[in-house]
């Protein structure tokens, strides 16, 4: 899969503030500059991402959503909802479903990116986040098949939100990819959008780690820096195209 594949609209949902610019931003800002509509869902606020003595959870709340906004805007991402569940305790249950499938009917999406809620261990000085998982599981379950289901959440009808099916699903994660995207052209956004989440950087710069994270999954391909996805395609080009009417 070498050709570079612009969906008319995507859509990341994650769990925290941060967490699209660790894994997907630099391909997210090469679809903002193709034109694409771009939305970005954080199930949480990351509200106990803040580790400082007398932080409450509201003013981390404003904190992070507020570095979150700059973030995106950076990346050229107008549109960021919070859904703002309890940070540290995301559990795939069937309302974040049902609020994910909300936004997937209102949004429309061609596309989800999200983690992959398989990974438990990355690497060996690393345990992936159980929000992470969290949120990973309760968007696979939304786009498929709640979302496209016109007798599943039957109440979000009386909204104008009918079914829709996202064509394609990018998920990011370390050890199962096969779409390498170029994001030579985007790295400098992706470091400077992580910058924005001030609260999380502190006194470390990000710039050297997270360049040779993309050079390595860069290496042996024509591109400097790179981000990776495993896609699974739900929906061919006919049968997208005929349910959107094109």
């Amino acid at each position: 899969m070498s050709a570079f594949y612009v969906p008319e609209s995507a859509m990341a949902i994650v769990a925290h503030p941060d967490d699209i610019e660790f894994t997907c931003v630099g391909t997210m800002a090469r679809w903002v500059k193709a034109g694409a509509r771009i939305a970005y869902v954080l199930c949480t606020s990351g509200d106990v991402g803040i580790d400082e003595p007398g932080m409450t959870r509201a003013r981390a709340t404003e904190i992070r959503e507020a570095e979150a906004r700059a973030a995106a805007e950076i990346a050229g991402v107008k549109e960021v909802i919070f859904l703002r569940e309890p940070d540290g305790l995301l559990q795939a249950t069937l309302e974040l479903r049902r609020k994910l499938v909300r936004e997937i009917r209102r949004f429309r999406p061609e596309m989800v990116i999200t983690g992959d809620p398989t990974i438990v261990f990355a690497g060996d000085d690393y345990i992936n986040h159980p929000d992470h998982r969290a949120a990973s599981t309760a968007a696979l379950d939304a786009v498929f098949p709640a979302a496209g289901q016109p007798n599943l959440f039957e109440d979000l009808a009386a909204e104008g939100l009918g079914p829709h099916k996202p064509r394609k699903v990018y998920v990011t994660g370390r050890g199962q990819s096969e779409l390498f995207v170029n994001i030579d052209e985007t790295m400098d956004i992706k470091v400077a959008a992580l910058r924005a989440h001030r609260s999380q950087m502190k006194d470390w710069d990000p710039e050297e780690r997270i360049k040779n994270w993309a050079q390595e999954r860069a290496k042996g391909k024509e591109m400097n820096y790179a981000e990776s996805f495993r896609v699974v395609t739900l929906l061919d080009d006919e049968t997208w195209a005929r349910n959107n009417h094109r």
